[in-house]
């Protein structure tokens, strides 16, 4: 029996979803046929998901890269939020992480925000890893990346997560947009950015208060 399998491959560099597209149509089962969707920022991915909500061909299986550059409502600043996107809109979809993030934290964070089905760290990837982790986040998920897992093996015991309003106020704030005019950006009060900012220093670790060290240490952890 035919297995038909729906992917959308979101990643802003055409070569490298081709490598993904190749790998996964050459070592695919004999009973599997796939239709692979290719976006290649959050617009085109939202675009792309809302039509498969509307025309009831939800998406099997998405592969995710993490640094995308923002949709131009400044709604999604990343693949995160278009995985949390997915998450609520398509709740039967796998979804399989790419990055070249390889900080403990921001790992960790990704984990506890959006538990994905598949985890790869791009700089350890193989075709043939990608093709393992394809079918097991098919029939036997999670997979993790080797990388991925002996960070999770190191103990990661935080229980921090930058939330997405706290990812959101790092990415206005690199932006260039100013404490005083993020509420009106996040439907928040200023003393609600307030506390949110001074939570994000304990986070990091700032001690100055400036925005620009702030800033510097959520880039070093893969958040902006």
């Amino acid at each position: 029996m035919i297995q038909k399998i729906k992917i959308l491959m979101i990643d802003d560099h055409p070569m490298i979803i081709e490598g993904y597209q190749n790998t996964l149509l050459f070592t695919k089962k004999e009973n599997q046929e796939l239709q692979i969707d290719i976006a290649n920022n959050c617009d085109e991915a939202i675009a792309l998901m809302d039509k498969s909500i509307e025309n009831e061909s939800h998406y099997n299986v998405l592969f995710v890269d993490i640094s995308l550059p923002p949709s131009t409502d400044g709604k999604m600043t990343s693949g995160e939020d278009l995985a949390g996107y997915a998450r609520k809109n398509l709740p039967g979809a796998k979804i399989i992480i790419l990055t070249m993030f390889n900080e403990p934290f921001r790992i960790h964070n990704i984990i506890k925000t959006i538990d994905p089905e598949g985890f790869l760290i791009k700089s350890d990837l193989t075709s043939s890893e990608l093709a393992s982790a394809f079918q097991a986040v098919l029939n036997n998920p999670p997979f993790y990346s080797g990388t991925v897992n002996s960070f999770i093996r190191k103990a990661i015991t935080s229980d921090i997560v930058v939330d997405e309003k706290n990812r959101k106020i790092l990415y206005l704030l690199s932006q260039g947009i100013k404490t005083k005019n993020l509420a009106s950006h996040l439907d928040i009060s200023l003393s609600a950015v307030e506390k949110r900012k001074k939570h994000l220093r304990e986070i990091f670790e700032v001690q100055d208060g400036q925005d620009e060290t702030l800033l510097n240490e959520a880039r070093i952890r893969g958040f902006i």
